[in-house]
């Protein structure tokens, strides 16, 4: 009778541990064409909806950076990062315009913030003030984003 309901709570638990990966928001490998066609969908999207999607946007970016980084592509990664800087700006720039997702913009960057602070501790020392300089700007959007979440 152990062994059954032994191997009943191993199943539940794997089944869960999967769901719970497929949901994750690096299911998906990111690749430049996605990474373009969401830079020009956000870029010509409603007010509403320019959060969340440079939050998108942003996140695709680091993940690409951080594979570009970890193939030894430090240039592309750099470049990478730079961009990412100015997406941070424009969340910065349309966190306030009453977002419908908002929350989940904000998960998206802590997610992302998380995703550069251990690409801070993988890169060398001549990389790191970059990659400070986009975590410090994508907690500040990410920050904006929660502030904004709790005062609706």
């Amino acid at each position: 009778m152990r062994t059954v309901v032994r191997i009943v709570v191993l199943v539940a638990v794997s089944s869960i541990a999967a769901s719970a990966r497929a949901s994750s928001p690096d299911n998906k490998p990111p690749d430049q064409q996605t990474i373009d066609a969401l830079e020009v969908r956000a870029s010509q999207a409603q007010p509403r909806e320019q959060c969340f999607l440079y939050a998108q946007l942003v996140h695709q970016m680091t993940e690409m950076s951080v594979k570009q980084y970890a193939a030894g592509n430090v240039d592309a990664a750099n470049g990478l990062l730079k961009k990412i800087q100015l997406m941070a700006q424009k969340i910065h720039l349309s966190v306030a315009n009453n977002d419908k997702r908002l929350k989940n913009a904000e998960i998206l960057l802590s997610h992302t913030a998380f995703r550069l602070n251990e690409m801070l501790h993988a890169s060398s020392f001549e990389d790191r003030p970059l990659v400070q300089q986009t975590l410090a700007q994508v907690n500040q959007a990410q920050s904006e984003a929660m502030m904004e979440v709790f005062h609706k």
